[in-house]
């Protein structure tokens, strides 16, 4: 009877996890190509816009696996988008690593992409739609902790398989079991979603209300569950159901917050030490092995701050961390460029890089995902965060496309000597400082109905 009364945060935290290793797969799916992005371009012989185009195809698959799943997750449920993800991870995984020539492996890279894009997106919905308001913040938080975990993971796997061979051997096999080893973490999430429930709001759009009470009841005890219900009951009952309702008076703001958010969290260049870390690290002079270390280092520091933004996201709220953020990003991306223009390529620029990726992670990174899967209403919840998460994924894609192409630019090399791109992405740090000051509310602590009401008043 007392848990009847009280609930369960511990179920609620062992179903939050289990949603959150599609989070995890989508930083192993997207990290592996940091360290197998050389091997596998010596092994094909790419140029630089091939060398983009590997790296990038898998965010093509990533915007159209977020625009699918906005579609299927309101018609199909939250759950079974992340089933459908897990399927398309353990696919991808296999396909990437037996491939003759760069046509099927990119193939590949897009089927997993599109499980990424998916899993992205379904993911912190899931777990906004079944957490109490109060801890919401940290819980959707947690799948941001797993994605930054799924790098760490896969910074570590790529060094590991890089130390069993010469270069040659990596060229060759290396890069293979790079992206194999992603099956079994595949495999266990696949397996571990069919023990979660769906998403009680999304049973209660359904009108399955018996179930969605069941659920709530154990997520935080009878009495939060019965108030609770009727919130979700007379909000659904205002809504309309179709992306118009994103159009009306009040509403619009919404959309254009949630895109804004999306491309500005991409274009600030997180993905670039991301994806390209183990290169840059290259040239600044380290060999292979310790540039993978390094990109270890960038990892562990992307986790540590992760994990302060979990504990503070619910106490100091979404807006302070993304103003402290954004302005660190800059003023590091700005030294990081002044490092780089007096070529001065030692511990100082690892200094300023693993500074931005703390400011990153404190609050960019995860709130972002706090925000979007906060903001819109519940009945068009997941079409609404796709139309985001497309944009989230189209900015990724092309950060990931141009890098290269600005690195081997022999005029931006000769005038800023690979300050350029730092500086670029320094410039959208101020514009996402500036746009979060305006125009992003506070949701601290209400739920996801107080928040929709306040749109619509």
């Amino acid at each position: 009877m007392q848990e009847n009364e009280k609930g369960s945060l511990l179920y609620v935290g062992l179903v939050c996890v289990v949603a959150a290793l599609g989070g995890l797969l989508f930083g192993y799916d997207t990290g592996v190509i940091n360290g197998a992005i050389g091997p596998l371009k010596d092994h094909f012989a790419l140029d630089a816009n091939a060398e983009g185009w590997a790296t990038g195809c898998a965010l093509v698959g990533c915007a159209i696996g977020a625009a699918l799943a906005g579609v299927l997750s309101d018609w199909l449920g939250r759950k079974k988008v992340l089933i459908v993800s897990a399927v398309l991870f353990l696919i991808s995984a296999i396909g990437t690593a037996i491939p003759k020539e760069i046509a099927t492996f990119i193939v590949f890279r897009i089927i997993g992409g599109i499980g990424v894009g998916a899993a992205a997106m379904s993911s912190p919905m899931y777990i906004a739609e079944i957490s109490p308001a109060r801890i919401r913040g940290r819980m959707v938080s947690v799948n941001q902790f797993a994605i930054v975990t799924g790098f760490m993971v896969v910074y570590f796997v790529n060094y590991f398989v890089a130390l069993q061979g010469n270069t040659a051997w990596n060229q060759e096999m290396g890069w293979r079991w790079m992206f194999g080893s992603e099956s079994l973490p595949a495999l266990l999430l696949l397996i571990f979603l069919f023990f979660v429930p769906e998403s009680p709001r999304w049973l209660t759009k359904q009108n399955r209300g018996d179930e969605a009470l069941a659920i709530l009841t154990r997520v935080d005890g009878a009495q939060y569950a019965n108030a609770e219900l009727r919130e979700i009951k007379d909000t659904i009952a205002h809504e309309s159901g179709s992306l118009k309702q994103l159009f009306q008076p009040g509403m619009k703001i919404v959309l254009v917050i949630g895109i804004v958010l999306a491309v500005l969290q991409q274009v600030t260049g997180i993905n670039v030490f991301l994806y390209f870390g183990t290169e840059i690290f290259k040239k600044m002079g380290s060999e292979t092995n310790a540039a993978l270390l390094q990109t270890v280092i960038v990892g562990a520091v992307n986790l540590t701050f992760t994990v302060i933004a979990i504990w503070t996201v619910d106490r100091l709220g979404r807006k302070p961390l993304m103003m402290i953020g954004s302005a660190g990003m800059g003023i590091s991306l700005l030294a990081m460029g002044l490092a780089a223009y007096a070529q001065k390529t030692d511990l100082w620029i690892l200094f300023f890089i693993l500074s931005y990726i703390a400011c990153f992670a404190l609050s960019v990174g995860p709130v972002t995902w706090v925000i979007l899967s906060e903001i819109f209403p519940t009945r068009i919840r997941g079409r609404a965060m796709a139309m985001a998460t497309v944009c989230l994924w189209v900015a990724n894609y092309v950060i990931s496309q141009t890098f290269p192409m600005m690195e081997e630019n022999s005029w931006l090399l000769e005038k800023f000597h690979h300050a350029f791109p730092f500086w670029l992405y320094g410039v959208f740090c101020v514009v996402l400082l500036v746009f979060v000051s305006r125009f992003v509310p506070e949701t601290k602590g209400k739920t996801l109905e107080e928040i929709e009401k306040n749109w619509m008043q």
